[in-house]
């Protein structure tokens, strides 16, 4: 996976958070996990499609995303209904674009596919992109909110 790919998702994700969240954020360290991976209780999904191929799966746990919807919307949630819902894949919707406006000006080309919501416990997300496929992590410490993880998976088409 190109770092060119990378650095647009990360800095989108520290640039947005910050300014909706008005909290600080801190960008912890890189790691590498295997595309089939559990989530954390909520993960929002986006598909990349054009000149690559991939995803990007904002992954939080439920606390993270109650308060995060919260926070964006002026109001306590408790449980994560269609408005908490809606808010957490439209923080998903401008880190993405944001990306891609990057990687455009950098000549890349691919669309995104609309955000796809995930909740539940002990699920797992799949991915048909082969076993020597890794999912780059971006760790994003939110203050007092807790931490969203930014995975990224991104291949090049053949």
């Amino acid at each position: 996976m190109r770092v060119e790919y990378i650095n647009p998702f990360s800095e989108a994700a520290y640039d947005v958070l910050k300014e909706v969240l008005d909290v600080p954020v801190k960008r912890g360290g890189l790691s590498l996990k295997p595309t089939n991976m559990q989530i954390m209780g909520v993960a929002a999904l986006v598909g990349l499609a054009g000149d690559v191929e991939g995803r990007v799966l904002f992954d939080m746990t439920r606390e993270t995303a109650l308060a995060v919807a919260g926070c964006m919307n002026s109001e306590i949630f408790t449980q994560m209904d269609e408005l908490a819902k809606a808010t957490i894949q439209e923080l998903a919707n401008m880190i993405t674009a944001q990306a891609v406006t990057k990687l455009h000006d950098l000549g890349f080309k691919f669309d995104l596919t609309p955000p796809a919501l995930f909740t539940g416990e002990n699920m797992e997300i799949s991915s048909n992109m082969g076993s020597n496929v890794e999912a780059l992590i971006v760790p994003m410490e939110l203050d007092k909110y807790g931490k969203i993880e930014v995975n990224v998976v991104i291949r090049e088409r053949v």
